[in-house]
């Protein structure tokens, strides 16, 4: 691989994980959200994260493991490999508790009624950017791999996770700052939550590079399909609909499709 390509790749990874400063930023300038922008942004995300999923990573990733097996053993290696990485971000999902999952999202209004004492605030905060962390070591490996393969594919995949981060960060400042009313500190904790993709990424392409092939490319690849079917699936249309109208978040996720669809034709 080379350096230029894997800093290329980093960047892309730092821009997508640091968006959750953009979320809680938007929490303190604000008093009020547009929720029906904000369910069509999260739609047109997850439109994007699934197109590009099942039309572009996952061929490429049964492309990579055909050359290393037959077509029809790399075709079931590249599935086993999809769903592998449902079940892992499925797991990780599971092992949050609903209550400290900013995947599990409750409408903001809700939360400052429902959670009054200023201790229980913070803690949901604090164990929201723990959960948002853990998330996104996978979703870092995700924008790298995908940058590391193909620029174009990169930015598509940052520019979507990025979306989605947005919304995370306001989850973990909101309680923080109406708990403690410190700004920099709801701010810091926000920050810190998506400075774990990077950090995915760095770790994964230190364990892997020294075996990484067209076998490995593959079944990771086929396993980012997965990651981002999942998170589209279980975090984003769910909270884009909790933001806005059903039809909005769907015609979202529809004109992500197309975007993407568009921009792949261009650049094929």
């Amino acid at each position: 691989m080379e350096s230029g390509n894997v800093l290329f790749a980093l960047g892309l990874t730092v821009f997508a994980g640091l968006s959750t400063g953009i979320g809680s930023l938007m929490a303190f300038m604000s008093k009020s959200f547009d929720k029906r922008f904000l369910s069509a942004v999260l739609g047109f995300s997850a439109g994007v994260m699934i197109y590009v999923s099942l039309v572009e990573i996952f061929p490429k990733a049964k492309e990579s493991l055909s050359v290393v097996f037959d077509a029809k053993t790399g075709y079931v290696y590249t599935v086993i490999a999809f769903f592998a990485g449902i079940a892992i971000i499925a797991l990780i999902d599971n092992l949050v508790p609903s209550f400290e999952n900013p995947h599990e999202f409750q409408h903001i209004d809700q939360e400052q009624k429902g959670f009054i004492e200023d201790k229980k605030l913070k803690r949901m905060g604090v164990f929201s950017a723990i959960a948002i962390a853990i998330h996104n070591f996978p979703e870092g490996l995700a924008t790298f791999i995908g940058a590391l393969e193909d620029p174009t594919l990169g930015i598509s995949i940052a520019v979507a996770i990025a979306i989605h981060n947005i919304p995370e960060g306001i989850a973990v400042s909101t309680p923080i700052y109406f708990a403690t009313g410190n700004r920099k500190q709801a701010f810091m904790y926000s920050f810190l939550s998506g400075f774990a993709e990077p950090i995915g990424a760095i770790l994964g392409y230190f364990l892997l590079m020294r075996i990484f092939n067209d076998a490995m490319f593959g079944l990771i690849f086929a396993g980012v399909a997965g990651i981002m079917v999942y998170i589209s699936l279980d975090e984003l249309l769910p909270t884009a609909e909790a933001y806005g109208e059903h039809h909005v978040a769907i015609l979202g996720l529809i004109g992500g499709m197309v975007v993407m669809a568009i921009s792949l034709l261009l650049f094929a």
